[in-house]
C-alpha cells in the first residue's frame, strides 16, 4: 500500500485520517495548528513540516478550511512541494477557487508530480462514517491510482473531468442549494408576514414544482428554532461564504455574471456580522426575519 501524507486534522480531517489507518494504510500526519498526539498512538508516523510528511509520502492529502491555508500548506516555506518526489500525487480535499486550484495544479506538475481536486459534500458525521461525496478533477491516470484511497473516505467518488472540475462541481451545488435556502426563506418570510401558517403553507406546496429535497431538510429547522450545526446535516455559515467567495472568484475569472450569488453573499456577510458565523445555512432565514419584524415558528 502506498504511504500517504495527510496535512490538516481538525474536525473533518482527523476523522479522515483515522478511517485511512483502519482501513491498513500507513500515514504520515501533521497539522501547523493541531495537535496530532492521539493519530500517532492510533498508528500514524507524525511529521515535523509539511514538506516532512510529503518528503516521506507517495500520496499527499490535504484538508485544510480555505485556499489561503492551503496554498500556504503546499507552496509555503517547508511546504509539500518542497518535499515531493517524482510522481507523487496531491489530493487537495478542500474547497477553493478555479484559478488557486490551477495555480497550485502548475506548480506541483512544475515538480514532477500531478494534483487532483476532490472536495467533500458533507460534514463531521460523513467524516466519521466515510460517507463523502467527493467528486474529483485532474488527470485519469492519476485519479484511479487514489481513487481506492477516497474509496474509503466516501461512499461516491466520481472524476468530473480536468483539474479544477471537482471544485467547480462542489460551488455549483453551494450555489444551487444556499439560493434555495435564501429563496424559500424569503417567500415563507412574506407569507408568515401575510398571515398565513407556515406549516399549512409547507403542506400545500411540498409536492409541487416548488418543493425540494432542501425545503424538506431545512424548513423543519427553520421553524424548530434551531440553526446550530450540532446536527445532520449541517455547513455553518462561515463556510458558506467561504463557497460563496471562491465561486464569485472563479466566475470573475470566467467573465460569468452571477447577480443572485452575488446579492446572498452580502446577506450572508450581514449574519457574519451580526454573529451569526457558527449557524447552520437554515439561519439564512434570520436577515429576512430581522428586515421584516416576524419570525417562522411552529
Amino acid at each position: 500500500m502506498a504511504i500517504i501524507g495527510f496535512i490538516g486534522l481538525g474536525n473533518i480531517g482527523r476523522p479522515m485520517a483515522k478511517n485511512l489507518i483502519k482501513a491498513g494504510y500507513k500515514l504520515v500526519v501533521y497539522d501547523k495548528f493541531a495537535k496530532f498526539d492521539d493519530l500517532v498512538s492510533f498508528g500514524a508516523e507524525g511529521a515535523v513540516s509539511s514538506k516532512d510528511a510529503a518528503s516521506k509520502s507517495e500520496i499527499i492529502i490535504t484538508m485544510l478550511p480555505n485556499s489561503a491555508q492551503v496554498k500556504e500548506a503546499i507552496l509555503g516555506a517547508g511546504g509539500v512541494a518542497e518535499g515531493l518526489k517524482k510522481g507523487s500525487i496531491v489530493v487537495d480535499m478542500s474547497s477553493m477557487s478555479l484559478e488557486d486550484c490551477r495555480e497550485l495544479g502548475a506548480a506541483i506538475e512544475a515538480r514532477n508530480s500531478s494534483l487532483i481536486d476532490a472536495p467533500v459534500s458533507g460534514g463531521e458525521a460523513e467524516a466519521a462514517e466515510g460517507t463523502f461525496t467527493i467528486i474529483a478533477g485532474g488527470e485519469k491516470a492519476a485519479f484511479e491510482k487514489v481513487k481506492p484511497i477516497l474509496s474509503k473516505l466516501g461512499s461516491r467518488v466520481v472524476l468530473a473531468g480536468s483539474l479544477g472540475a471537482g471544485n467547480i462541481v462542489k460551488l455549483v451545488n453551494q450555489i444551487i442549494t444556499s439560493l434555495n435556502i435564501a429563496s424559500l426563506s424569503e417567500a415563507f418570510v412574506l407569507a408568515a408576514k401575510a398571515g398565513v401558517n407556515p406549516n399549512l403553507l409547507y403542506s400545500a406546496i411540498k409536492d409541487g414544482p416548488a418543493g425540494s429535497k432542501v425545503m424538506d431538510e431545512k424548513l423543519p429547522m427553520i421553524l424548530d428554532g434551531n440553526f446550530k450545526c450540532s446536527f445532520k446535516p449541517g455547513f455553518n455559515i462561515e463556510l458558506l461564504i467561504n463557497d460563496l467567495q471562491n465561486a464569485v472568484h472563479s466566475a470573475n475569472d470566467l467573465g460569468v455574471s452571477m447577480p443572485l450569488t452575488t446579492s446572498l453573499m452580502e446577506i450572508v456577510q450581514w449574519l457574519m456580522v451580526d454573529g451569526m458565523a457558527s449557524d447552520d445555512q437554515s439561519a439564512l432565514v434570520r436577515y429576512y426575519e430581522k428586515h421584516a419584524k416576524v419570525e417562522l415558528r411552529k
